[in-house]
């Protein structure tokens, strides 16, 4: 089966909307927060484990897997699915993002990027042909186009170059995509200038990817800079197509982000921050490390129900960390993800039975980002 989706209910007071994704390896309802996986695994957590938080959809790294182990060697694996051992769902970004963050070990050309490798510095070569062709040798069910994420600040020329760039490199990413069971997204650009970010969604329309990311958000502006972004940038998108905030995944900006009709979201900080003891809870993040956790025998979170707190406590969780313990970060790991894909399952039925916004306004009155 090849890719689909389709809008099954939308909000009457907001532009939230409840919808389906249909892939090769499964259906994923949506809104949907997708866990990140960048080296082909979510980082402490087993596929079953990641499945049973309620992860349906794994984002995994372009660049990443294309330097080590390499693109050949998953595609002799049997693709990524089987290398990693999901069955479900896979999207992979298309290593842009990554290339553009390298900053002096990169050089942008017309063609592609040539850079660096972090890893050993050998030098490499990207372009759209080829991050196509990598993410087809992967096997993902969701693909990106090779785009230019603009940095924050930049000047207007510079995200008007990038917008540019982005659409030519898009329309060489659809000539060079083959794979009839991936489907492939465009991004759109402009950073935070409302007729650039027309221009950049008018001209990625024209070329019907059927999926649209909204790219260079979330990269060190204002949160109500980004939320201003997608008021005027989530309506220029097709109402019928999957719409990505790439990046984003603080449960506040999943919540406005949904708002304002965002249907896909991945970011690294739910398992980031678990990495340096700190934890979600429902009046906002908790430093679970800190001394006064020393001797507080209470769950991390008294609402919530994932296997780290029906059976361990806050004193516990502190220990294994100071101790350097790797259960420390496995447990800080398991609730992060739960609460937030739990949040995304709460927002679901929130659409579902009309009181969407009242369950905003609610978790926002109590969340201290």
């Amino acid at each position: 089966m090849g890719f689909k989706f389709s809008v099954l209910q939308t909000d009457n007071q907001t532009r939230a909307r409840l919808g389906l994704l249909e892939t090769t390896h499964g259906p994923v309802q949506t809104p949907v927060f997708m866990p990140v996986g960048t080296q082909a695994t979510v980082k402490t957590m087993t596929p079953e484990e990641v499945r049973s938080v309620g992860g349906r959809l794994i984002l995994s790294n372009t660049y990443h897997l294309y330097l080590r182990p390499g693109h050949e060697l998953i595609r002799g694996a049997g693709g990524l699915h089987r290398f990693m051992g999901w069955d479900g769902p896979i999207l992979t970004d298309s290593g842009g993002f990554q290339v553009f963050s390298l900053g002096p070990l990169r050089r942008v050309e017309e063609d592609g990027v040539r850079f660096r490798s972090h890893i050993d510095g050998s030098e490499h070569y990207f372009s759209p042909e080829k991050a196509v062709a990598v993410q087809e040798a992967l096997g993902s069910d969701i693909a990106m186009a090779f785009d230019e994420c603009a940095p924050y600040p930049c000047t207007y020329e510079q995200a008007r170059a990038a917008v540019e760039r982005t659409t030519r490199w898009a329309g060489r990413c659809l000539d060079a995509h083959r794979s009839p069971e991936q489907a492939l997204f465009g991004i759109v650009q402009g950073g935070v200038h409302r007729d650039l970010r027309e221009k950049s969604a008018c001209e990625l329309l024209e070329l019907n990817f059927p999926g649209y990311g909204i790219g260079g958000l979330s990269v060190g502006e204002p949160k109500e800079m980004m939320y201003a972004v997608l008021d005027f940038t989530v309506p220029l998108l097709p109402v019928d197509k999957p719409r990505y905030l790439m990046g984003v995944g603080s449960p506040d900006c999943l919540l406005e982000g949904v708002a304002r009709g965002v249907d896909m979201f991945d970011c690294v900080l739910p398992t980031r921050i678990a990495r340096n003891g700190t934890v979600f809870t429902r009046r906002g993040k908790l430093v679970v490390r800190n001394a006064e956790y020393a001797r507080d025998f209470r769950p991390l979170d008294g609402d919530c129900g994932c296997y780290t707190c029906r059976h361990f406590t806050r004193a516990y969780v502190r220990h294994l960390i100071k101790a350097g313990e790797i259960l420390g970060i496995r447990l800080t790991t398991i609730h992060n993800l739960y609460f937030v894909l739990r949040l995304m399952e709460n927002i679901r039925q929130a659409i579902r039975e009309g009181n969407f916004e009242q369950f905003r306004k609610k978790f926002l009155a109590g969340w201290q980002a």
